[in-house]
């Protein structure tokens, strides 16, 4: 069974961290679970469940036999993860909340808070693996491949992984649903969370219009013709089918050649001359890009893996693409694709993998046609 550890868990309120902590308990381990409260500016609100999500951590607790401690992180959250997700819009790109989320609360403000509490581990319900080998830690993806959650994690460090453990990583999703009936939790059956990282789901776009200054401007295709007005670039990403308000175009589409049925996507963003930039067609060169240039660069191992063949992924959920690695400083790096890749978003995180381990990633500076 190995050594028994005090273990501080990270319960949310969802069924991967409640079957963390139990299976934990089961092990043998001295389990005390900590709800993390990181947003307060709409408490009230039909969108920010945390209020919720308590009663379902501490109804977990009770189930399981765990103390539980309501430790609020808002402000932790507004200057280390909300301030960069801001300027990130702000200045037209699409920032990964979850990932700097992670980096800097769950497995830094959290894990201090939880070391200060003499645990030994912190656990959560993610699914990905920790392996030590020669005495340093890897990142391994989850088992489950429709729930691996790695990307979200690439920038945790030595220090950070020593410290973590992820229970469910080993597990299928019906597993832990599974162990979560059988068991009798009372979150059995809640469905996963999608929102952003601590604030919910809601309508994105009001809950930034809140925040961010909305400048409208033109909506132009890839003629330079003026075919609708944008509210603001912010509100906007690369790639995106609906809501960018250009209906009505049919005749436009056929009059350029294209099928007057194919949808329209952004493709680019002028920040100049505050201009979006739509195309007609999922196939559209302007939405593909043969490499990439990543800065503000961190790998687990703490330094950049040596130049050659990997798979990356530039969005969660994707299939690791064959690309080729050079690192152009520890901090910045350059992608090449075996296969053009698909709306390549700066502010988005390029993630790197050997197989099933994740080695780290940046963020996407520049995507190169």
């Amino acid at each position: 069974m190995g050594k028994k550890l005090r273990v501080v868990v990270g319960l949310s309120g969802g069924v991967d961290s409640a079957v963390s902590a139990w299976l934990l308990k089961q092990q043998g381990h001295d389990v005390v679970g900590i709800f993390m409260k990181n947003w307060e500016d709409d408490d009230d609100s039909e969108y920010c469940s945390s209020n919720v999500d308590f009663v379902d951590a501490a109804a977990v607790a009770d189930v399981i036999g765990i103390e539980i401690e309501h430790v609020n992180f808002a402000a932790d959250y507004k200057d280390r993860v909300f301030a960069e997700f801001l300027r990130e819009y702000q200045a037209g790109r699409t920032p990964n909340p979850d990932v700097l989320c992670n980096a800097e609360i769950k497995f830094k403000a959290f894990l201090d808070h939880a070391m200060r509490l003499g645990a030994e581990k912190i656990a959560t319900g993610h699914y990905a693996r920790v392996r030590e080998r020669g005495g340093a830690f890897e990142l391994l993806k989850g088992l489950d491949p429709l729930k691996d959650q790695s990307y979200f994690l690439h920038r945790l460090n030595q220090a950070q992984l020593a410290r973590t453990m992820f229970p469910v990583g080993e597990l299928p999703k019906t597993e832990v649903r599974r162990i979560a009936e059988e068991i009798g939790l009372p979150n059995a059956k809640k469905k996963d969370s999608t929102g952003i990282c601590f604030i919910g789901e809601r309508p994105f776009r009001e809950f930034l219009n809140r925040y961010l200054a909305n400048q409208p401007g033109p909506i132009k295709d890839d003629r330079g013709r003026t075919i609708g007005e944008h509210v603001g670039l912010s509100f906007y990403t690369l790639g995106q089918r609906k809501g960018i308000g250009i209906g009505g175009l049919k005749e436009r589409g056929a009059a350029k050649g294209g099928s007057e049925h194919e949808p329209w996507f952004v493709a680019r963003k002028d920040m100049a001359t505050n201009t979006l930039y739509a195309v007609q067609g999922h196939a559209h060169p302007w939405l593909l890009s043969s490499a990439l240039r990543a800065d503000d660069a961190s790998w687990v191992a703490g330094t950049p893996p040596a130049a050659g063949g990997y798979g990356a992924k530039t969005r969660y959920r994707q299939a690791d693409a064959p690309c080729a690695f050079e690192a152009d400083t520890s901090r910045d790096f350059t992608l090449r694709f075996d296969e053009p890749q698909w709306a390549v978003t700066p502010g988005q995180s390029a993630v790197l993998y050997d197989g099933e381990v994740c080695l780290g990633g940046g963020v996407i500076a520049q995507a190169i046609d």
